[in-house]
């Protein structure tokens, strides 16, 4: 059995470009006893993989040069030598950017998307979509009324903490980067109020927005972004930080008019990062919350979804241009 595999040929300076990767094809070694060969339906690419691509590599292990990029996937047991999975059963792995692999029995586990569809494994119902209902729900900690900034609000993480948010009663704004996101966040999500960055009142619509200030910050992006954001905060304010995006690529931030721990001592704010793996054993509660949340019609979701293997990078190099609406995935097969 073959495979095409994409590695890390070397690690990316600033936005990640074609020459940064290789795709190899390689034969699969033949099955032992409790093992399986697996063939990839989706794909999944994250911002997170960028942060890991670099030296020094961001939290999380180093992405390895001439590996297959590290990621969920979304496949089919095509050969089986395991008495725990057969031939045709659909299982998640984190093997990577991939075609197949041949993989211990233990390193996959059963799709439960709880009668929605299968794509939902590695979004609402994936890492993502726990990332946000973990962030928004027990570290950012809304209360009814309070006034909740997202940036990034259209992504993947973004946008189940916006609605987690909405849900639990806040008022909830998001920063995204198109109109055509800002008017889906309003009339899809429902949430209060929504805002292009790019636009140049940026700083004065938010201003106008909060006008009592922002009681919780989901921060997804870092740079120009939440330096504005911080520039409002309530007191006893909670930021939330999920991920820095804007500054994966090495671009340098944006420097702060206040040093973010006057900004804190003076609003007596608290400032949290955290990782969706401290969550990993109430994983299963997320899932069940988001899937009932759904079928109510209390939450919505949205997938961007690129056709074939090898449009893998581009897919991944398009989320630093903020391409997607909601998760973005490769179909492999495509």
């Amino acid at each position: 059995m073959r495979a095409r595999r994409i590695v890390l040929a070397q690690r990316p300076v600033g936005l990640p470009r074609q020459e940064d990767f290789a795709t190899e094809v390689i034969d699969l070694p033949p099955l032992a006893d409790g093992q399986v060969a697996v063939e990839s339906l989706y794909l999944s690419v994250d911002p997170y993989m960028r942060n890991r691509m670099g030296a020094p590599a961001g939290p999380g292990p180093a992405q390895e040069l001439g590996a297959p990029v590290a990621g969920g996937v979304i496949g089919r047991v095509a050969e089986s030598r395991s008495d725990t999975w057969a031939v045709g059963d659909v299982v998640l792995g984190s093997y990577g950017w991939q075609t197949a692999a041949v993989l211990p029995e233990g390193a996959v586990r059963a799709v439960d998307v709880h009668g929605l569809p299968l794509t939902t494994a590695l979004g609402v119902l994936g890492s993502t979509g726990v990332t946000g209902y973990f962030g928004m729900r027990e570290v950012g900690r809304p209360a009814p009324g309070q006034t909740v900034v997202v940036s990034a609000a259209a992504g993947a993480v973004g946008l189940v903490a916006s609605q987690v948010a909405r849900i639990l009663g806040a008022r909830v704004i998001g920063v995204a980067g198109s109109e055509a996101k800002c008017l889906y966040l309003k009339s899809q999500a429902r949430i209060a109020s929504a805002m292009d960055y790019h636009g140049s009142g940026f700083p004065e619509a938010l201003a106008a927005q909060c006008p009592d200030g922002v009681d919780v910050y989901f921060d997804n992006v870092g740079g120009f972004v939440s330096r504005t954001v911080r520039g409002h905060l309530a007191m006893g304010a909670r930021i939330v930080v999920c991920g820095q995006i804007a500054e994966y690529n090495g671009e340098r931030p944006d420097a702060e008019e206040t040093p973010i721990p006057t900004l804190l001592l003076h609003r007596g704010a608290t400032m949290q990062g955290f990782m969706v793996m401290q969550y990993a054993d109430r994983a299963a509660e997320a899932r069940a919350q988001l899937a009932e949340w759904i079928r109510q019609g209390q939450l919505s979701y949205e997938e961007t979804i690129a056709d074939g293997f090898d449009q893998t990078v581009d897919a991944f190099r398009s989320l630093f241009a903020g391409a997607n609406l909601g998760k973005l995935l490769v179909r492999v097969g495509g």
